[in-house]
């Protein structure tokens, strides 16, 4: 018997949910993120919708570690001023929380960032969402060229609803800017 894997499609409620906190979070650093804020915001938008779908999970707590992760992953880029952003984006992260009486979610949502850009699998299987956010980023990192088993009509709804507005092209910027200063670590987020 083939049974064959139904993709899930996105709820508008939660997501709806979802980008409130989203823009919640981010509207204190839209001085800080300056040019490049609304590539930002829909880039965390798309991510987060992309990790609902994936992890197939509507309680209000996955909806906020989706919020929370999708907001603070790579925040670092402007915060701390470079390519080499996983920690200082786990430190923004970590500060909210705190301000925010949420440090019970700490550990998962470092996992969720810090993972992120794992080349292969993260393997933590404490915490699903932390290879559902990678796969959600990547996703979206690829321009939906490896979508996870997210429908291509949900992934285009997406990239229409959230347009890019040059966020690819500030991280190919950035990384071709890291590239001639420390050409021996080009992308240090990246792990394997």
């Amino acid at each position: 018997m083939n049974i064959k894997k139904q993709p899930q499609l996105l709820d508008q409620v939660e997501f709806r949910q979802c980008c409130e906190l989203i823009d919640e979070i981010l509207q204190d650093y839209r001085a800080v993120i300056n040019q490049s804020y609304q590539g930002y915001l829909n880039h965390c938008k798309r991510v987060a919708a992309c990790c609902l779908m994936l992890s197939k999970d509507d309680s209000n707590e996955t909806l906020c570690k989706i919020a929370i992760a999708a907001a603070f992953h790579d925040i670092g880029i402007w915060t701390a001023h470079t390519i080499d952003y996983i920690e200082p984006s786990v430190e923004e992260m970590r500060q909210y929380l705190v301000s925010n009486e949420l440090l019970m979610w700490e550990k998962e949502i470092t996992f969720m960032i810090t993972e992120h850009h794992k080349v292969t699998k993260a393997e933590c299987s404490e915490y699903h969402l932390v290879e559902k956010f990678r796969r959600a980023d990547y996703a979206d990192f690829t321009l939906g060229l490896v979508r996870s088993n997210i429908p291509l009509s949900e992934f285009d709804k997406l990239t229409r609803e959230f347009p890019n507005n040059g966020f690819h092209k500030t991280l190919i910027y950035l990384g071709i800017k890291r590239l001639l200063q420390k050409p021996w670590s080009p992308l240090p987020m990246f792990k394997w």
